[in-house]
């Protein structure tokens, strides 16, 4: 027994030492954890960003583009505004966005564990992020100076300099940064700037229920802001109206009376259907007026009835001729001087924005044929003389006719008209090539033009807008013609910083010359090709169709504006039966049509 009684002792004494060695582990465990713990926060306070840097931070400058009704079309960059202090709004307006955002705002240091700790337990319950615990300081600190990437190391900081704000500024003055930083949707920052945007008033005037509105969009910016639905957006004002009851900032009586209210007047935002225009516009801009660091105000040639109703034609037709797997268009209307009046760079911007109007490089095919035409007539021909509509073959070259017949003798204008190959072929070898090149890039072909005997059939690639430009010069009696899109730009305090002058007239081509080739041109459509294109009174224009009908074309001009209209497909695939002479005449007929309506 006694034997027992000193082996008990032993191993007493034993697990005591063990335990005294634990403890001193874990006495060592927990003291590099601090440590660790306390380098991890001087490598945090090491990286912060530089405060001072980060308050006076520049940003991209907006840019406003608008159609020359004043309507505007779209803004690029964000939008600012002028610094509104927190004591120059109403008391309602800062009490919604803290009985919303931050209730304790007044009495916590920067970081509210009450909120925090609900927010986390909320979202433990639900596994998963429903609910966030940031004070508004610590959202200033986030927005102010840091990234919007998620970890603990910018979590850290966001609270390091959330202490920081709240010992170098009052709490007015963080509630000032914050309103006029925080984002508040469609390209928006700051309470001023979202007052403008939204209600068509400052906000040192905003009512009650606008207030609410604009508290209620901070939990989603792009779900709840009026533009995007006015329903949602007031639907959510009630539960900010709700806080504020809540937080007794109001009483139950004037939230009843605030969902009475009426919001500021409705503004038309947006010019439909006119992104493609708007990119042109945007990327020539500092070309005007040089590098910038303030916002810009943009006044445009774009007709917004023109632009609209370009679009939905382009739309409805290839909609309607799904069967003939013709799947992309473009338009380009401008005036005899240039002026772009409407821009289709494609069936739909949010899918591609590739602009097909000024980047797509297609074959213009007979559409081509209006310069070989031009040319002759320079060269003496007359639109009466006879030209051979036979076979013929150029080395290993055997062109044929559309209808793959033959004509005989027929006269230029017939020729024209009836856009036949073999006649027009015969007539290009009759003169120097070189000639209709240099003519189509005087005239605004700005891409590559192959001489070779298949330059008459148009195979080389154009641009749409170049199309236009080269039979606005005809339009106009021969003058020529640089395309152009902005009229006027203006700082955001209204000081002009360029206003368009008239270019000076150079005329490239005699007027005797045009008024022949327009009289061939006008039979293309009273009884050649280009029938459907018809319209009430004058006008004048060519079809055009490449090989395969990869490409269908119609560009033509009446008394007042040129149109230039192109139908295929992106992978260059061929369309089922569609021609110049078809669906992109009638396409022109009815853009057209509207253009004179408006």
């Amino acid at each position: 027994m006694a034997k027992a009684k000193k082996k008990t002792k032993k191993t007493k004494k034993r697990e005591s030492k063990q335990r005294v060695k634990n403890r001193r582990l874990l006495l060592k465990f927990i003291a590099m954890l601090v440590i660790t713990f306390l380098i991890y926060l001087l490598y945090c306070m090491a990286t912060l960003p530089d405060i001072n840097e980060a308050v006076n931070r520049t940003r991209q400058p907006s840019t406003t583009i608008a159609a020359e009704n004043g309507n505007e079309v779209t803004t690029f960059g964000s939008v600012y505004s002028e610094v509104i202090h927190a004591n120059d709004l109403p008391q309602y307006v800062p009490d919604a966005i803290i009985s919303t955002e931050d209730r304790r705002f007044y009495s916590h240091f920067g970081f509210d564990i009450i909120s925090f700790t609900r927010a986390m337990l909320t979202n433990i319950f639900l596994r998963r992020y429903a609910q966030g615990g940031s004070t508004i300081t610590q959202q200033v600190a986030k927005n102010l100076f840091l990234t919007p990437n998620k970890n603990i190391k910018r979590k850290i900081q966001e609270l390091m300099l959330a202490f920081w704000l709240e010992h170098k500024f009052t709490k007015e003055q963080i509630l000032t940064l914050y309103l006029n930083r925080v984002y508040l949707g469609s390209g928006t920052y700051g309470i001023e700037a979202a007052s403008q945007k939204y209600f068509q008033k400052s906000s040192r005037d905003l009512n009650l229920k606008e207030a609410a509105v604009i508290a209620g969009m901070l939990k989603a910016p792009s779900r709840y802001n009026p533009i995007a639905s006015e329903k949602r957006a007031v639907e959510r004002a009630k539960v900010v109206l709700q806080n504020m009851v809540n937080n007794n900032a109001i009483t139950p009586m004037q939230m009843e009376n605030a969902l009475k209210m009426r919001l500021g007047p409705k503004k038309k935002y947006n010019v439909k259907d006119a992104m493609h225009f708007a990119d042109w516009v945007y990327h020539d801009v500092n070309s005007y007026i040089g590098e910038r660091n303030s916002d810009i105000y943009v006044m445009t040639t774009l007709n917004q009835d023109i632009q609209q109703a370009a679009s939905k034609i382009l739309a409805d037709t290839i909609a309607a001729n799904k069967n003939k797997n013709v799947t992309q268009g473009a338009i380009v209307v401008m005036d005899k001087r240039g002026a772009i009046k409407a821009m289709v760079g494609g069936l739909d911007y949010n899918k591609s924005q590739f602009n097909r109007a000024v980047q797509a490089l297609r074959q213009p095919g007979s559409a081509f044929k209006t310069f070989i035409y031009l040319t002759a007539l320079q060269d003496g021909f007359e639109p009466d003389d006879k030209v051979m509509d036979s076979p013929l073959s150029i080395g290993n070259w055997k062109p044929e006719n559309a209808d793959k017949k033959y004509h005989g003798e027929v006269t230029l204008t017939e020729a024209l008209a009836n856009s036949y190959n073999l006649a027009t072929i015969n007539l290009s070898e009759m003169m120097n090539r070189s000639d209709v090149i240099r003519n189509a890039k005087r005239m605004g072909i700005t891409t590559e033009i192959e001489n070779s005997p298949a330059l008459a059939l148009g195979t080389s690639e154009v641009k749409v807008i170049d199309m236009a430009a080269a039979y606005a010069t005809l339009a106009n009696g021969g003058y020529a013609v640089w395309p152009y899109t902005i009229k006027e730009i203006y700082s955001r305090d209204g000081f002009q910083l360029y206003q368009r002058t008239a270019d000076a007239e150079n005329r490239i081509i005699k007027k005797k010359i045009v008024d022949k080739l327009t009289g061939m041109m006008q039979s293309v459509i009273n009884s050649g090709t280009g029938k459907r294109a018809k319209i009430k009174g004058f006008a004048a224009g060519k079809t055009g169709t490449s090989q395969d009908n990869r490409d269908a074309w119609f560009v033509g001009f009446n008394q007042n504006y040129i149109t230039a209209v192109w139908l295929g497909n992106d992978n260059n695939s061929p369309m089922k039966g569609v021609s110049g002479s078809n669906l992109p005449a009638e396409i022109w007929k009815k853009v057209m049509t509207a253009a004179e309506t408006f």
